[in-house]
Parts: structure tokens; C-alpha cells; sequence
């Protein structure tokens, strides 16, 4: 039955215009989203084959172009469509870090890196650069490893920093196995770039790990 047919309490679109979108499921968002099914599948029911498929949003959100279109109904217009709305988010969610101070607003911290770094299939690591009002500068992908670590140079971080001329930092990374806890070289590699920055007047103010559904904070557990 297509969604058209549904009793228009149920219908995603009018759900989400009288309850709001965080009253919907995830399937029932995905369903707006792609806007129609195909022959036999509603879009609900297309949505939910695809989150099966990918194993939730977040694996959804980092698949590639040819994994994607591997699914039946879905194609390159389909995927532009889907990463331009991640790319929005992603820079609605940098633009509230550079409105205010970063380290008032945790929250929209972890939101942006979540985004940015979860699902992804190798190790990503990512400094934020702020001001002396603790106001995003900028926020950049520093280094780019393997499945299991990345090469991360203190020398090069100390740079990037003096040209933004930042007086703080914060910095993150995911571990791809999705387990957000810090190992004891990341606890090590922390220690070397808060060493290495003191020489320059710039503060580490927090490392993040992001894992398959939490982001840890080194600042939170006392570990810088």
C-alpha cells in the first residue's frame, strides 16, 4: 500500500508537521527523505531495508557512492541528495561552534564530530582551533591513517596551529572498531601534543574519541 493511502495521522510528512521530527523514527525520516518507494514498497519500507542494510544511520551516512547504488532504487541522484544534506548539517553544526565559546557548548562539540567522524572505516584525526574566547577558528582533518591508527606529528600540529594563530586547541579521532576508549598511546600521543603546544602559548583543552555510538571526552575523565 503506498503511503498515500495510510490513514494521514500515520503518514511520515504529516507526523513530522504536527508532532515534530524527533517524534519520528528513523525509517520514518529516512521515508521523507527518499520521498517515493518502488514497485511493491512503500518509502517507509524501502527506508527500513536500507537502515537494515547499512546497520542504522550511521553506517548509512558513511557508505560510499558504490555501495549505495548497490541497492535496488537508489543511484547517484540519490546519493548527491543524501550527502548534501550531511554537508549542511555538518557546516549548520560549524557554524554554531564558531557563534560562541566551544567549551560552553559541549554538546554542539560532539554533534559536529559525531557527524564528522562516526562510521567512518579508518582513523580520521581532527583539531579545532580556537581563539582566546575559546570561538572556533577553524576545524581541519590533520592526518589520515589505516583501520587500526594514525601517524600523528606533533611538528605539523604546531604549525597549523601558529597559522591560525590559535591560543587553544581541541583535539579528536574514531576508532573504527567503535569502541570509544582511550588506548595507551592515545593517552601518550595527548600528552606529546599538550607538551609540544605549551612551547607556542596554545592550550589543549580536550581530546574526543568517537566510537560506534558514544564520544569520550579525555577533559571529562581527567586525563588532561
Amino acid at each position: 500500500m503506498a503511503i498515500s493511502d495510510w490513514p494521514e495521522s500515520e503518514r511520515p510528512r504529516e507526523k513530522l508537521l504536527k508532532n515534530g521530527a524527533a517524534n519520528l523514527s528513523d525509517a520514518e525520516l529516512l521515508a521523507i527523505f527518499l520521498r517515493t518507494g518502488m514497485a511493491g514498497k512503500s518509502a517507509v519500507d524501502l527506508a527500513r531495508e536500507l537502515l537494515m542494510e547499512f546497520d542504522g544511520l550511521t553506517g548509512l551516512f558513511s557508505a560510499d557512492q558504490s555501495a549505495f547504488s548497490e541497492v535496488r532504487g537508489m543511484g547517484p541522484a540519490k546519493y548527491a541528495q543524501l550527502q548534501a544534506v550531511l554537508e549542511m548539517a555538518r557546516r549548520a553544526l560549524a557554524e554554531k561552534m564558531k557563534s560562541g565559546d566551544a567549551m560552553s557548548s559541549p554538546q554542539s562539540v560532539r554533534d559536529y564530530l559525531r557527524l564528522t567522524l562516526q562510521g567512518k572505516k579508518y582513523e580520521i584525526f581532527v583539531g579545532i582551533f580556537l581563539d582566546a574566547q575559546n570561538r572556533t577558528i577553524a576545524a581541519e582533518e590533520l592526518f589520515k591513517g589505516t583501520l587500526t591508527q594514525t601517524s600523528v606529528y606533533p611538528r605539523e600540529v604546531v604549525k597549523r596551529a601558529l597559522h591560525h594563530n590559535a591560543a587553544a586547541i581541541i583535539f579528536a579521532h574514531n576508532h573504527p572498531s567503535g569502541l570509544a576508549e582511550p588506548s595507551r598511546a592515545d593517552e601518550i600521543l595527548t600528552q606529546s601534543l599538550k607538551q609540544a603546544l605549551a612551547l607556542v602559548d596554545v592550550n589543549v583543552l580536550d581530546h574526543f574519541i568517537v566510537g560506534a555510538g558514544s564520544v569520550m571526552s579525555f577533559a571529562e575523565r581527567g586525563l588532561i
